[in-house]
């Protein structure tokens, strides 16, 4: 045949080898066994890829180190216009670049496995139900790798206006943030600064009052307060009355001000409070940047049409290679696969039995779908029969040495009797 001339270079026995297909048996095999099985690892290896790439994304994203949306942005002039470059964190790309190696290598064999344990099924095109059913659990699995491959690059493709929206959302976070903050101690802040106020205002009333007095007597002395000008008893009552708004203004300040002290000191505090608060604020809104966020955003942005296309052509890429199987007319590859099988078993001794125990209700009515097969392991059964066999035969020709010494024994006790007893001689009573 000009199949087995045909030598596959290596990148197509990689995509057999990724198909879990036997290469020896499809170098015996058509040329559309080859291509089916090469197709077959082709898919299997590009969701490997895909998943890896998606997993390193995800990764990163999850990472990442977390702030304004759009301040990971920089802005770069190129020959004709101003472009938007994107900045990358180093340290987070390269275990990003490990972890999605490792998640796609895990994808890649978990895909491996769900399919080459796919069979052919009943080796028809149509799908009957108890094929559906026992390929349920693959399908389950192959739908959950799917929808974790899909999601990744769903939000990397609407990655601009993901980030426009996220900006905007953190700025309203930012913002209720600082609302909520600054009535959280508006409060306080306003019944301290009353109490300085009203501090304040008799502090200023009484140094208002010595202003005046000092005024009052400075006018008296020169002569402007329409009085003689002279330092008599009127200048002195004025200087006394000075002097006592002066000391009234000094013995309020002496007795209050601890009390202002204390007042502004938890003014100081809660301003710094209320500061520090707004600051962590700003970070707990950038931080509204993780992959759940992004996920919303993305099936907000792009509507669930876009959004359910996107999984449902992630879904197709990982299902086809169950389905197809399962459609897929057994071909000579098959048929030489089964008898690989049948000829590995013959050689190893492996006889079986199809439907020998078929199970039966209290009427004697056998049940369907309860046959069991007899699995015969003959060169187990032959080993076991040798064993035996050379156990019994030991067993008999230790009886008969036994029996053979036991003769040879007997014609020693004939010809010397003696030798076999140990006489002790009798001494006699009256020597005692």
């Amino acid at each position: 045949m000009n199949n087995k001339k045909k030598k596959p270079n290596f990148f197509t026995k990689f995509l057999w080898w990724t198909a879990g297909a036997d290469q020896d048996i499809l170098l015996e095999s058509t040329h559309s066994d080859r291509v089916k099985y090469m197709t077959l690892g082709g898919i299997i290896l590009a969701t490997g890829l895909m998943a890896a790439l998606a997993g390193g994304y995800a990764f990163y994203t999850i990472f990442s180190p977390k702030g304004d949306a759009l301040a990971g942005y920089d802005q770069v002039k190129s020959t004709s216009h101003y472009a938007i470059k994107e900045s990358i964190h180093t340290a987070t790309a390269l275990l990003s670049v490990i972890f999605g190696l490792l998640w796609g290598m895990m994808i890649f064999n978990i895909d491996r496995f769900i399919v080459t344990s796919t069979g052919t099924g009943d080796g028809t095109e149509k799908i009957t139900w108890d094929e559906f059913k026992s390929a349920i659990p693959r399908l389950i699995m192959g739908a959950i790798i799917a929808v974790t491959i899909s999601k990744p690059v769903e939000i990397r493709m609407f990655k601009s206006e993901i980030d426009a929206e996220l900006h905007i959302e953190q700025q309203k976070k930012a913002a209720d943030f600082e609302i909520n903050t600054r009535a959280k101690y508006e409060v306080d802040l306003n019944r301290l600064e009353s109490e300085i106020q009203a501090i304040r205002s008799k502090e200023n009333a009484l140094l208002a009052d010595v202003k005046n007095a000092e005024k009052e007597l400075t006018e008296q002395l020169q002569g402007r307060a329409g009085a003689p000008a002279g330092d008599g008893k009127l200048s002195q009552a004025l200087r006394n009355l000075r002097d006592s708004k002066h000391k009234e203004l000094n013995n309020y300040k002496s007795a209050i001000e601890p009390k202002l002290v204390e007042f502004e000191t938890k003014r100081a505090k809660t301003l710094a409070a209320q500061e520090l608060e707004l600051k962590n604020n700003v970070k707990v809104a950038s931080g509204l940047d993780g992959l759940l966020e992004r996920i919303k955003l993305a099936h907000e942005i792009a509507g669930w049409g876009i959004s359910l296309f996107i999984t449902l052509l992630f879904l197709v890429i990982e299902l086809t290679p169950i389905f197809f199987k399962l459609m897929l007319i057994k071909s000579p590859y098959d048929y030489l696969v089964e008898n690989e099988k049948e000829l590995v078993k013959a050689r190893a001794g492996i006889h079986i039995e199809y439907n020998y125990y078929p199970a039966e209700d209290e009427n004697g009515v056998i049940l369907e779908g309860t046959e069991r097969h007899l699995v015969r392991l003959l060169k187990k059964e032959k080993e076991n029969l040798e064993k035996l066999e050379l156990l019994e035969a030991q067993k008999r020709l230790t009886q008969y040495a036994i029996k053979k010494f036991e003769e040879q024994q007997k014609e020693l006790i004939d010809k010397n009797p003696e030798q076999y007893i140990n006489v002790v001689p009798v001494k006699d009573e009256k020597e005692n």
